[in-house]
């Protein structure tokens, strides 16, 4: 009785040649001596094959995430962090992925929110020329590879559309290697790289868009990041679609003669769900034996964030935001709606499961919260608010570190908790990196010449103080880099992408 399904296909030669082949080791040998098989050896020690026939994103993004050397911050199995595709649910659901595959933005998007830095560019933001010399770059060095979206047809090969990493290049014969990670299907092959243009070159069906290809990096540098956005709820997009179709239409007001007053109008008028998609992000550590001990990483972390909190305070356009904010009698999306206390008791129940190996904290209960606040070093003090979590019947001490203190040194718990004078991060600091976030020509429909240019005083990044310029700097070429305003900006200007889906 013949085995039911199929195993593998014949790979059609030409036009490619498999990498095993005579003519494909001759191909890797003359490549490796002219020093553009450099990425090849980080990616094949990560070479995975596709779990799912529509998961050909996630494993191309995991095993380069993975070659990279890029720390998830979370578990995968055991004690152990590593990418795998079931890590890789931050812009979509996998079940629906499995079902309907994923598209050139969400991957993208994966790789941005994995903590990577990306250019994307479809084929009708780009030239082949732009293409080979992007290929040849990557090829030659271990710290950027590059993920490509084709479709097949042009290959003479089964099947549609297909993502999968570049794992070389060959440049007399102009050929570029495709690590297939469809292995149950086809192996690794060389093709013509004009071919593979045309395969990119290609519109697919569920966006209407071009293909295209990516280039993955890891950042030069740690990013201090304050906030952060969540993409599992589907009111980003209520979010996006205010920022980029309703502001504009906002700010061509005649009425609108002051600074307060267009910072009224765009603030009073966000989306009910502006309050959920911008998150503060918290440091959470297992309780030391000591209880008051922060390593010298530690230390450093709190005092960047510090440093970029006081430069937030210190720009004309948080002054704008903070009298607004004092003198509004209408309630705030964004005001403080949780004390330091309750913010704390829920993040060391989440991060205690975390921490536990457990998937939720359900079965989590806070038994004890408490601030205490201890010197650092001579002249500051840093808070640190300690929890005491029962889950799945262990207990667990934990740390959450807060990067602002104005406390005096000491410790108050349970009762007297809410009367600890702490600073955090506040709604008065999400609005304004809000706004500086912005792109500049969010500001342009303002009709009166001398707001607009007063506007554009107070959002330009090119007066910032150096620490916070340096957070906010990104690269406009693609998808934009991991910073304290990168992520916000970067979520605003990939959006016309994720929407289109």
């Amino acid at each position: 009785m013949a085995a039911a399904g199929l195993y593998r296909r014949k790979l059609p030669s030409p036009p490619a040649i498999e990498f095993a082949s005579p003519e494909g080791k001759r191909l890797f040998t003359e490549a490796y001596q002219s020093g553009t098989m450099e990425g090849f050896f980080k990616l094949i020690s990560h070479f995975q094959t596709q779990s799912e026939p529509a998961y050909c994103g996630l494993a191309t993004l995991a095993m380069v995430l993975n070659a990279l050397a890029i720390d998830p911050g979370r578990k995968w199995k055991g004690p152990w962090r590593w990418y795998d595709e079931s890590m890789l649910d931050c812009c979509e659901p996998l079940e629906k992925i499995k079902a309907e595959g994923i598209t050139f933005g969400t991957v993208a998007c994966l790789a941005q929110c994995a903590g990577a830095e990306v250019k994307a560019f479809r084929t009708n933001q780009s030239t082949i020329d732009d293409f080979r010399a992007h290929v040849i770059k990557c090829t030659s060095s271990e710290d950027c590879h590059l993920i490509v979206s084709y479709h097949r047809k042009p290959f003479n090969q089964t099947g549609t559309g297909h993502f999968s990493p570049i794992g070389g290049y060959h440049a007399e014969s102009d050929m570029a290697l495709i690590l297939d990670v469809a292995r149950f299907k086809y192996p690794p092959h060389w093709v013509p790289l004009a071919l593979l243009w045309e395969a990119m070159d290609t519109i697919d069906k569920t966006t209407g868009r071009p293909r295209g290809f990516m280039l993955i990096s890891i950042h030069q540098k740690v990013p201090s990041l304050l906030y952060t956005l969540s993409c599992r709820d589907e009111r980003w997009v209520t979010m996006a679609k205010y920022l980029m179709d309703e502001v504009p239409i906002l700010l061509k007001s005649e009425d609108l003669k002051s600074v307060p007053l267009v910072l009224s109008i765009l603030l009073e008028s966000l989306p009910a769900c502006a309050g959920y998609f911008i998150n503060w992000v918290l440091e959470v550590r297992r309780q030391e034996e000591n209880g008051s001990s922060l390593s010298k990483e530690e230390k450093e972390r709190l005092a960047a964030k510090e440093e970029i909190l006081q430069q937030v305070h210190e720009t004309g356009l948080f002054k704008c935001v903070t009298d607004l904010s004092s003198s509004s009698n209408s309630n705030h999306i964004l005001e403080e709606k949780h004390l330091l206390s309750e913010i704390a008791a829920n993040v060391c129940c989440q991060e205690a499961a975390l921490l536990s190996g457990e998937l939720t904290s359900s079965t989590g209960i806070c038994s004890r919260t408490c601030i205490k606040c201890f010197k650092v070093n001579d002249d500051k003090s840093t808070t640190v608010v300690s929890g005491t979590v029962v889950s799945g019947g262990n207990q667990h001490e934990v740390d959450m570190l807060v990067p602002v203190s104005k406390a005096t040194s000491g410790c108050c718990c349970n009762s007297t908790l809410n009367n600890c004078t702490v600073m955090h991060p506040a709604s008065t600091y999400v609005l304004t990196v809000l706004l500086l976030a912005l792109p500049p020509n969010t500001w342009l429909d303002i009709k009166d010449k001398s707001l607009l240019s007063e506007i554009q005083g107070l959002v330009s990044t090119e007066n910032l103080p150096d620490a916070l310029q340096q957070e906010a700097n990104f690269d406009m070429g693609g998808i934009i880099s991991v910073r304290l305003f990168g992520r916000i900006l970067q979520f605003i200007q990939m959006i016309a992408v994720t929407i289109s889906k």
